[in-house]
C-alpha cells in the first residue's frame, strides 16, 4: 500500500509550522520556495484537507494541519530513535555521535578532547551543535544530541535524564565604552536600564515556546544566534545586556566592554552535563570521564 504522508511531508509542515512561513522552512531546509509548496500542495491534493491558511506573509496551520503535524513529529522523533539504534554497533562503539554545547560555553575546550578521541578511534562520525536557552534541554529529550555540555539546571529533574554540574557562573551587565550608561551613577536602577535596547541571544527550540532570560527591558530587542555575536554586538555599542563573566575577560581587559552595576542583580547559574541514562554507549562513557576531569573554570 502507498501511503501519502512520507517522512518528507512531515519534516517540510515541522519546518513551515517553526518558521511561520513557506519561505521560511525553504531556508531552513535547502530548498526553493517552489519546492515546498509543491510538497504541501501534493499533500493536500492527496489527502484531500486544506493543511495551511494564509494569513498576511505567515503559514498557519488549519485544525486538521495541526493534528497531522503533532502526530507527525512523533513519528519523526521515532524514526530518529530508530534510526540511532539501527547504527548502534554490536561492540557497542557508537558510529555516530552528537554533542550538543549550550552557547554560553565557549567551543574552545572540545576540541583538544576530540582530538585525543581520535587518536584512539578515527572513523567515529562527530557532530557538533550549539544550542541556546531551551534549546539545550530539548536537545536531549529529543534525542538530536547524545550528550549535552553547559545545559541549565532542569526544571522537572527525572525523565531518564542524568544530570552532572561542571561549573558555576557569573553574570554581568555590559556596555560598550562611550554608552551613555557608564556615566549614570550606580548601581544601575531598574527603570534606568529598561530605556536601553537589550541585546539577546534567539532560544533554540524546536518544539516549545521560545524562552527569554535577563531580559529588563519592554523596548524592541536586538536578537542575534548565538553567544559570541551577542559578545560583538555588544563590543559594536548595539545595546546592552547581561553576559557570563568567564566569556568576557579578555573584552575588559582590552577596554571593548565595561562591567557596570545593577540593583536588580542576576543570580548565578550552574551549568550541567546531560544525557539519556538508557545510552550505554561508549563513545558517550569516554566523553563523560574525560570532561568530567576538565576543568572549566
Amino acid at each position: 500500500m502507498k501511503y501519502p504522508i512520507t517522512l518528507d511531508a512531515l519534516e517540510v509542515l515541522d519546518a513551515i509550522d517553526r518558521k511561520g512561513s513557506f519561505a521560511g522552512a525553504a531556508n531552513e531546509l535547502f530548498r526553493v520556495p517552489s519546492a515546498i509548496s509543491y510538497s504541501v500542495q501534493k499533500l493536500e491534493q492527496d489527502l484531500d484537507v486544506i493543511l495551511f491558511r494564509k494569513e498576511g506573509r505567515k503559514a498557519l496551520l488549519t485544525e486538521a494541519g495541526r493534528v497531522l503535524l503533532e502526530q507527525g513529529r512523533e513519528i519523526l522523533e521515532a524514526t530518529e530513535r530508530l534510526t540511532i539504534a539501527a547504527k548502534k554497533t554490536h561492540n557497542g562503539w557508537e558510529p555516530v555521535f552528537n554533542i550538543a554545547i549550550d552557547s554560553i560555553l565557549s567551543f574552545d575546550f572540545i576540541y583538544p578532547l576530540i582530538a585525543r578521541f581520535y587518536e584512539l578511534l578515527p572513523n567515529i562520525e562527530i557532530n557538533l551543535y550549539e544550542e541556546v536557552l531551551g534549546g539545550a534541554q530539548e536537545a536531549i529529550s529529543s534525542n538530536r544530541a547524545d550528550l549535552v555540555i553547559g545545559a541549565s539546571a532542569p526544571l522537572s529533574p527525572g525523565q531518564g535524564v542524568k544530570y552532572q554540574q561542571i561549573r558555576q557562573i557569573e553574570w554581568v551587565f555590559t556596555v560598550a565604552p562611550g554608552h551613555e550608561l557608564t556615566q549614570a551613577p550606580q548601581p544601575l536602577s531598574r527603570q534606568l536600564i529598561e530605556r536601553h535596547r537589550f541585546i539577546v541571544v534567539r532560544d533554540s527550540s524546536r518544539n516549545q515556546a521560545p524562552q527569554s532570560h535577563r531580559v529588563l527591558s519592554n523596548r524592541p530587542v536586538l536578537s542575534v544566534p548565538s553567544m559570541t555575536e551577542k559578545i560583538t554586538a555588544l563590543c559594536a555599542g548595539l545595546g546592552v545586556g547581561f553576559l557570563p563573566a568567564h566569556r568576557i575577560q579578555d573584552k575588559l581587559g582590552q577596554g571593548r566592554l565595561i562591567v557596570l552595576q545593577v540593583a536588580d542583580a542576576i543570580p548565578g547559574d550552574s551549568l550541567h552535563m546531560a544525557w539519556k541514562t538508557t545510552n550505554k554507549g561508549k563513545v558517550l562513557h569516554w566523553f563523560i570521564e574525560q570532561l568530567s576531569r576538565h576543568d572549566f573554570t
